[in-house]
């Protein structure tokens, strides 16, 4: 054969097999990297443009961001760590995965996350803060913290040694550091045969905030800007009767504060604030603690996914993995002169999401999606190549991540919070329906259990808080500092909300036909 033939012969085979080739690229599963944070709240990022934005706290997750995809529209059903996590592992909004509280818990034939991943022939496995109680026998492996854990010198639980839950070990070092050596350890000795689906979760920022001492230096000198409504709360239209009472007669008991107005669980104390400085003085100073301390956990949170980044692209498999950034809920930095999470007010009930898988995640997007956290599942699950099964809730998203439409979709998402005044932070219950412009709450004000329980919530559990409404116009006030719930103008809007509402608790079984004590209470005030 002439060289000449030959060459054209070996152009030929090359036109026919590399689109072949690029065709069996696509269809090869991408590996899935999900890291979750603790109260890591959108405000706690250069990527959301917050008021922290100029610190610049995660300049390696905004990497991740600016190379993938931004989703500034994902909420929680219930900013608490245990239900939020119920809800991402199986899909349902909590009365259907049985996850109301604290005390919940997801036993292994209802972990569906893992179980549907390993359907799709996945290797699965669970490392950090898991917080659901059973053992995640779901996963093909798992190591995880008892509980909350530790920051120093974490203890984990793993699959290998025994029965659960006491196969321990004690490791040294600060536990978002120590995660991160787990989970780069479980990939360099996996089974490189199959993709894997890693629930990578870390401990930070979770209260009290305890950072790694390399960044005990971190933002020392620094003044963080303070928020806007930070200072005076109770002058404000912020509230209703529901978290103010009558004549502001609550406002020294409801919603746990940076100030001394609601110091019951004494977030100062805590911090080592001293007491005895007048307002605004001590608000300012424990503001500074309180913030510097938690973003040195970011800090930590940050400097790790950066690690876990570098690992995946010294073996090689950074272009083909999917890696999702999440938090289990928002969190109060300040904002409305709150601490912790638990309301359905955006600072609480907002998530962040980040997605970034090289080739097939739009680079540089932002996505203003109606999503929340019964989503993820189906997501994931969908991206694995599986079939969402039809017991859960929430909806794949692929589409959108693959840079397409969405269609149909909802336009309005649901929250309920049930813990009532617990552990001396001052939440009264409370559910509602937020859309993308507005979003309504309702406070009823009691336990889901008649007797409240005192000795589990603490000794706040049995106060009774009036009912009451409240409606924010999303767009033209993002701080939600103006209630506009009874404003003659908004009749109709309400009207509307309240009837979208309605229906979405019967669709998604969040009615309370198990709790007449509250049913009463919702059908005395539902046209209030």
């Amino acid at each position: 054969m002439s060289s000449r033939k030959g060459l054209m012969l070996a152009s030929w085979v090359l036109s026919v097999l590399l689109p072949a080739c690029a065709g069996l690229s696509r269809e090869v599963k991408p590996n899935i990297l999900f890291i979750m944070s603790d109260d890591h709240t959108t405000q706690a990022f250069g990527s959301y443009r917050s008021r922290l934005a100029s610190l610049n706290p995660t300049p390696n997750i905004d990497r991740l961001a600016k190379a993938g995809m931004i989703f500034d529209s994902v909420f929680c059903n219930n900013s608490i760590c245990t239900p939020s996590r119920a809800s991402i592992i199986t899909g349902q909004y909590p009365q259907t995965n049985g996850v109301l509280d604290l005390d919940g818990r997801i036993s292994p034939e209802k972990q569906f996350l893992p179980r549907e991943m390993k359907q799709a022939g996945y290797l699965t496995a669970m490392i950090g803060k898991w917080h659901l109680k059973e053992e995640p026998a779901a996963f093909d492996y798992y190591n995880v913290l008892p509980g909350q854990g530790q920051y120093h010198n974490p203890v984990t639980r793993d699959c290998t040694r025994g029965a659960w839950p006491r196969n321990t070990t004690k490791h040294v070092g600060h536990s978002s550091d120590v995660i991160t050596d787990l989970s780069i350890d479980w990939l360099k000795h996996r089974d490189k045969t199959k993709p894997f689906f890693l629930m990578h979760h870390f401990k930070a920022p979770h209260d009290l905030f305890s950072n790694a001492k390399r960044y005990d230096s971190y933002l020392e000198d620094t003044t963080i800007p303070e928020p806007d409504n930070l200072y005076d709360q109770p002058a404000r239209g912020f509230g209703s009767l529901a978290t103010r009472g009558i004549n502001d007669s609550l406002i020294h008991t409801i919603g746990a504060s940076v100030s001394k107005r609601c110091n019951t669980w004494g977030l100062g104390k805590r911090l080592g604030i001293d007491e005895s400085l007048p307002e605004p003085d001590y608000t300012r100073a424990v503001y500074q603690t309180f913030l510097k301390r938690y973003l040195r956990c970011v800090k930590g949170v940050d400097d790790n996914v950066q690690r876990l980044v570098e690992y995946l692209k010294e073996e090689g498999i950074y272009e083909n993995t999917l890696i999702i950034y999440t938090g289990d809920q928002g969190y109060f930095l300040g904002e409305h002169d709150f601490f912790d999470k638990r309301w359905m007010y955006e600072e609480g009930m907002r998530m962040p999401f980040i997605a970034h898988g090289p080739g097939f995640i739009a680079k540089g997007s932002r996505c203003d999606l109606l999503i929340n956290n019964t989503d993820f599942a189906p997501t994931l699950i969908d991206m694995a190549g599986g079939r969402v099964p039809e017991y859960m809730q929430g909806r794949s998203f692929k589409q959108t991540l693959l840079g397409n439409k969405e269609q149909p979709w909802r336009d309005a998402t649901y929250y309920r919070y049930w813990m009532h005044m617990a552990h001396n932070l001052g939440n009264p219950a409370h559910f509602g329906i937020r859309t993308h412009q507005y979003k309504l709450i309702f406070f009823y004000g009691v336990d889901y259990e008649d007797p409240p329980r005192t000795d589990y919530w603490g000794s706040q559990a049995d106060i009774v808080t009036p009912p009451g409404w409240e409606l924010y116009d999303i767009k033209e006030d993002p701080h939600e500092m103006n209630n506009l719930y009874g404003r003659s103008e908004y009749a109709e809007t309400v009207k509307e909300l309240k009837a979208k509402l309605r229906l979405l608790r019967q669709e998604l079984n969040e009615t309370d036909a198990k709790y007449p004590h509250i049913q009463t209470i919702i059908d005395a005030h539902w046209n209030d």
